[in-house]
């Protein structure tokens, strides 16, 4: 039987939700897919669980045809798992903890590579019973300080998360690229564009990883590309250091006077004022900015870290997070300051007439890193850890030495790829895919080992493959739309065809039911809109905002005996004779 929309749980929405910042958020509201239960938190209606179950089974089919196996965990886990690999620990506030009646702890579980090991532990003791592939689709649960964007951010949503377990390497090279292949696959049938890109692994560990970005200006991550194709996002991306210099005739370094200067801006007009130089002005590019970030690490203490970079660029605190995890960062506090004497604040260096203030000689105990360009040979204009004084020609290598080097600084357009392939370009995409190579931190931590063709004992080592379902589906809303409302493709649409009955003529339903029933017979899932009371425009209006790519208008046209075939995404409406109506949806449906 056809769906009859007199009878769909569903109300359309003519307003915009007042808390709807995206399209795909304002839409699937309005169209009566989703409703907002709590900020991060939806309720599924009838429409949105039909797409919702068409992304799963795409993406179960493409499981199953990589190999994988379908299993399913709770979202409710208890502690220990956790414990032992340390993410209890390691996830902060990001998880939501609560505890049983006895006082045992829990969690909802915003990711399963523990109880996925602790099942094959269980289960599993030799190389004979790999390599193994499963998956699970599942409600995760993270407390975002900021859920934004409908389902693009939420607290709660659905996954699946895929685990490889191999006894080689070479196996686990191999289960990786068949899920790669799988994702490729998923994505080409979704509709989603896609670019997969070098990634940070985080708190998930491990060595390679990629992500599978979907470029839109919504996204909340930055992805650089180059004209040779390399691609990684900023998180990820790693400087191609200049060559080191010759520290040899170097100017002494020198002490002068700079009033008023606390920033770069105002240091670069005083030296041009001050201490003009022969060839060309000073630029920002010239100074050494001294930036104090504030890292809070798992066990509460609260740690000052200096890190030097060129006067032109500001730190990226996203790349600071990966640079210092699993550490909280954020910049000094006014307060950090008032307890660290050692610092000058505005007007911080690595080294002071007394000698070194930062780095390897120091005896403050502050850690100062380096951006990696500046190195050995590189003379700069930057603090002299003294109020109103900055340091002339401070020449790194020779005048003042770091702890190491970090990754902390923004990535910028022109930037050169680090394979050398050219400069690289900025874009805005968001996460639809990561894939890493865990390998063998999860199966140490639990104690996962099989024995291999000798008898001895082996680590395994693990793959985790991970497509936030819920996500995928938002995104394809937001690349589906336009501005009366969703247009769905073929693959995940929640009805194959919508019939528009429109008028009072009862010939026009009987017509509509006929050619729904021929329809339903055949194997096409239809949406029936027998309103009886309801005006052509506001049907018309509900068809383009629900967004089935197919719409059939059975109308006034009956009379003359002519239907009309509407292309949603096209707009275009082809007029069919009333018998061949199921004929032709059927042959288009099936082209």
């Amino acid at each position: 039987m056809p769906t009859r929309l007199s009878q769909l749980f569903v109300r359309t929405l003519r307003e915009d939700p007042a808390d709807a910042e995206v399209t795909s958020h304002r839409l699937l509201v309005r169209a009566g897919y989703i409703r907002r239960q709590a900020p991060g938190v939806f309720a599924w209606l009838p429409l949105g669980l039909r797409v919702r179950a068409n992304v799963e089974r795409v993406i179960r089919e493409e499981m199953a045809a990589a190999g994988a196996q379908e299993v399913l965990f709770p979202a409710l886990l208890p502690r220990e798992p956790y414990e032992a690999t340390g993410r209890w620990e390691e996830y902060g506030d990001g998880i939501f903890r609560l505890k049983d009646r006895k006082g045992a702890d829990y969690l909802l579980a915003p990711t399963h590579e523990e109880v996925f090991t602790l099942l094959v532990k269980d289960l599993y003791s030799s190389y004979k019973d790999l390599p193994l592939t499963i998956f699970q689709v599942q409600d995760k649960y993270r407390d975002e300080a900021r859920p934004r964007a409908g389902l693009l951010r939420g607290r709660e949503f659905t996954m699946k998360d895929a685990y490889s377990f191999d006894w080689t390497d070479e196996g686990l090279d191999a289960s990786y690229q068949l899920q790669r292949d799988a994702y490729e696959r998923i994505f080409n049938r979704l509709g989603l564009e896609y670019v997969i890109v070098a990634a940070d692994a985080g708190a998930m560990g491990g060595s390679k990883s990629e992500e599978f970005l979907h470029p839109t200006p919504i996204g909340e991550d930055t992805f650089v590309r180059s004209p040779g194709g390399y691609t990684a996002n900023v998180e990820a991306f790693t400087t191609l250091a200049p060559e080191a210099l010759p520290i040899d005739g170097r100017p002494e370094a020198r002490i002068f006077d700079s009033p008023n200067t606390p920033t770069i801006e105002t240091l670069v007009a005083l030296a041009n004022a001050e201490q003009p130089r022969d060839d060309r002005p000073w630029t920002a590019a010239d100074t050494l900015k001294n930036v104090v970030l504030a890292l809070t690490h798992l066990d509460g203490t609260r740690e000052l870290v200096v890190v030097g970079l060129p006067g032109d660029r500001d730190v990226d605190l996203k790349r600071a997070e990966v640079a210092f995890q699993p550490a909280e960062v954020e910049a000094a506090s006014e307060g950090d300051f008032d307890r660290t004497t050692a610092l000058v604040k505005g007007y911080i260096g690595p080294w002071s007439p007394r000698g070194p203030v930062l780095g390897l000689e120091s005896a403050t105990g502050i850690r100062y890193l380096l951006d990696p360009r500046v190195v050995d040979g590189t003379a700069w204009i930057t603090g002299a850890n003294e109020h109103e004084k900055h340091v002339l020609s401070l020449v790194a290598g020779r005048d003042f030495t770091a702890d190491g080097f970090v990754e902390v600084a923004e990535v910028r357009a022109g930037d050169p790829a680090p394979d050398g392939s050219g400069p690289v370009a900025l874009d805005r995409g968001t996460e639809i895919g990561h894939v890493f190579q865990l390998g063998r931190k999860y199966a140490e931590a639990l104690g996962l080992q099989v024995l291999d063709p000798n008898g001895k004992l082996v680590t395994v080592t693990m793959g985790s493959y991970g497509i936030g379902v819920t996500r995928n589906l938002a995104l394809v809303a937001e690349a589906n739309s336009d501005e009366r409302g969703l247009v769905w493709p073929r693959e995940i649409a929640p009805y194959d065809v919508h019939i528009v009955a429109t008028g009072k003529d009862e010939a026009v339903y009987t017509a509509a039911e006929a050619i729904s029933a021929e329809l339903e017979a055949s194997g096409v899932e239809v949406l029936y809109d027998d309103r009886p009371k309801v005006s052509p425009g506001v049907k018309f209006g509900d068809a383009e905002l629900l967004g089935v790519p197919t719409i059939l208008i059975v109308g006034k046209g009956l009379a003359d005996g002519i239907v009309e075939l509407w292309d949603r995404r096209t707009g275009a409406r082809t007029p069919v004779p009333v018998e061949q109506a199921a004929a032709t949806l059927l042959a288009e449906l099936r082209a």
